[in-house]
């Protein structure tokens, strides 16, 4: 049973041996530690911290904000610490430590409100869109062709006087836009 310490800073300005001295002190016997961006995912010495993570073994930091930048950040680094049979301890954030009933407990609901959190932005993205549609907005990408291009080139198509790569050419689109439109056209 080790326990893994992992520090982080986000800039070159800020030093990470305060961080280093405290997870030492509290009993770290690897220390994994990076200067990076908590908004980033990749960050390197954390996926090393994570994969040497054993069955028994904690991972050690000293604050939660060390370890992920936003709940789901979290949620995903805890769930990588559940898999490999490891706990988690926070030393600044007491409440944050898988390695107790009541520490898990917390990170359960705070799991359970995130994923709530998730559903109601689904739910308001979906009925934000719903609205937009119905009030004519259009949705995805703008046309690459206007209406009178997009007649032109199903006149030019079904009079024979132009081929569907010759209109890709003259209206400077690919030959599948014009491809679509004519199977769009002879399905109304």
């Amino acid at each position: 049973m080790t326990i893994i310490g992992y520090a982080r800073v986000s800039t070159d300005g800020q030093t990470l041996e305060a961080q280093k001295e405290t997870l030492a002190s509290a009993g770290a016997e690897r220390l994994f530690a990076e200067t990076a961006s908590g908004a980033r995912t990749d960050r390197r010495e954390l996926a090393r911290a994570l994969k040497t993570l054993g069955p028994g073994d904690t991972l050690l930091v000293t604050r939660l904000d060390r370890l992920a930048r936003s709940t789901r950040d979290l949620l995903n680094v805890l769930d990588a610490v559940a898999k490999a049979g490891a706990g988690f301890r926070s030393i600044h954030d007491h409440w944050a430590d898988t390695t107790t009933p009541h520490g898990r407990l917390m990170l359960t609901i705070l799991g359970g409100l995130a994923e709530f959190e998730r559903e109601l932005i689904r739910s308001r993205t979906s009925e934000g869109r719903q609205r937009a549609k119905a009030r004519g907005t259009h949705m995805g990408r703008p046309a690459k062709l206007t209406r009178h291009q997009r007649e032109e080139a199903l006149e030019a198509v079904s009079l024979g006087t132009a081929t569907q790569a010759d209109l890709a050419r003259r209206f400077n689109v690919h030959q599948a836009t014009i491809s679509r439109l004519v199977r769009e056209g002879a399905m109304s």
